[in-house]
C-alpha cells in the first residue's frame, strides 16, 4: 500500500488527451470500470445527454424514471431538476472535477474504476470551486443551474477533485471555502446516502515550488475534515511520485503519468474503504 496522507473523519451526523487548466472542456460520459466503454448515451457539451448526431433528449416527468431508456433526462419532481437515467447507477461513482479529471484515462477515473465503480464524470475544464469559464459555472453554480446534470437515483459514492484553477486565478480561502461547503451540503441533500470524498490539487510539493496549488490543497482538506468526508491530499505528488517528467505543460500529465497517480489513488481509496461493496448475496 503506497503512503500518502489520507484524511478520514466521520462527521457528527452522516446522512446515510490532456487540456490546460483554463481551457474549455465538453462533459464526459459514464464508463465502465476498465475506462473504456460507454453506459449511457453520449452527452452534449451542456451535460446533457444526446443521442448520437441529434440534440439533447426531450425531458421527461411523466413516465416512471425505472423505465425510461438510458441516456434519457428526468424531472425528479422531488427537487424539480433534470437528472440523468444511468443504466447502472448502484454501481456509479460520480466524479465532479476539472480537466485532471476529464481525460477518458485520467488518474482519478481510472482510480475509480480499478476498486470497481464505473464512472460518471461532470465538471468542465477550467472550472473549480470558485473558477469558472465563460460556459461553465464553478462547481455548485453549474449544479444549480444546470450546466451539467446529476444522475436519477443513489450513487454509492461521489467524488469532488479540484482547486488548481482557483489556485491559478488567486481565489481567496474564504471564497473556496464558502463554495465548497455549499456545494457538500447541496450533494448531502440530494444523495443522502451517498458516500463523498475529496480528493486535492495536484502540485509539486511545498519545497519544489508547490506554491498557491499546495495551499488550496491543504485548504480542502480541512474543509474536508470539517464536513466528514474522506480527503486525499495530492498536493505533493508531483514530486513524490516523480512525475514532474510526465507532465506536459507544468499542470497536466501524458498518458503514463496518469496510470502512475491512478495506481497510488486506488491503493490510497481502498485502503479508506471505498472500494465500491460486493453485492449482497439473496
Amino acid at each position: 500500500m503506497h503512503k500518502s496522507r489520507i484524511f478520514r473523519f466521520s462527521a457528527s451526523v452522516i446522512a446515510a488527451g490532456v487540456l490546460l487548466a483554463g481551457c474549455s472542456q465538453a462533459a464526459t460520459v459514464p464508463s465502465d470500470s476498465s475506462g473504456g466503454r460507454q453506459t449511457a448515451a453520449p452527452i452534449a457539451p451542456s451535460g446533457s445527454p444526446a443521442a448520437a448526431g441529434q440534440g439533447p433528449r426531450k425531458v421527461d416527468s411523466g413516465q416512471d424514471p425505472s423505465k425510461l431508456p438510458v441516456g434519457s433526462l428526468y424531472k425528479n419532481p422531488g427537487d424539480n431538476r433534470n437528472e440523468i437515467i444511468l443504466a447502472d447507477v448502484r454501481h456509479t461513482a460520480v466524479l465532479i472535477g476539472d480537466s485532471q479529471s476529464q481525460p477518458e484515462g485520467s488518474w482519478p477515473r481510472a482510480a475509480l474504476g480499478a476498486i470497481g465503480y464505473k464512472v460518471y464524470t461532470v465538471g468542465r475544464g477550467g472550472t473549480g470551486f470558485v473558477a469558472a469559464t465563460s460556459t461553465t459555472g464553478n462547481y455548485i453554480d453549474a449544479l444549480q443551474r444546470g450546466d451539467w446534470v446529476l444522475p436519477y437515483g443513489t450513487p454509492p459514492l461521489i467524488v469532488l477533485q479540484g482547486g488548481g484553477n482557483d489556485a491559478s486565478r488567486k481565489v481567496s480561502d474564504e471564497q473556496i471555502t464558502s463554495n465548497a461547503n455549499r456545494l457538500i451540503a447541496a450533494l448531502r441533500k440530494r444523495y443522502p446516502l451517498a458516500k463523498i470524498a475529496m480528493i486535492g490539487t495536484l502540485a509539486r510539493g511545498t519545497n519544489a515550488g508547490g506554491g498557491r496549488r499546495t495551499q488550496v490543497d491543504a485548504l480542502l482538506g480541512t474543509i474536508a475534515a470539517k464536513a466528514g468526508a474522506t480527503f486525499f491530499s495530492v498536493g505533493d505528488w508531483i514530486t513524490k511520485y516523480q512525475v514532474a517528467g510526465d507532465l506536459v505543460d507544468g499542470v497536466h500529465l501524458n498518458a503514463a503519468g496518469h496510470a502512475k497517480l491512478a495506481g497510488v489513488l486506488a491503493a490510497d481509496m481502498a485502503a479508506a474503504g471505498l472500494r465500491l461493496p460486493a453485492d449482497p448475496v439473496n
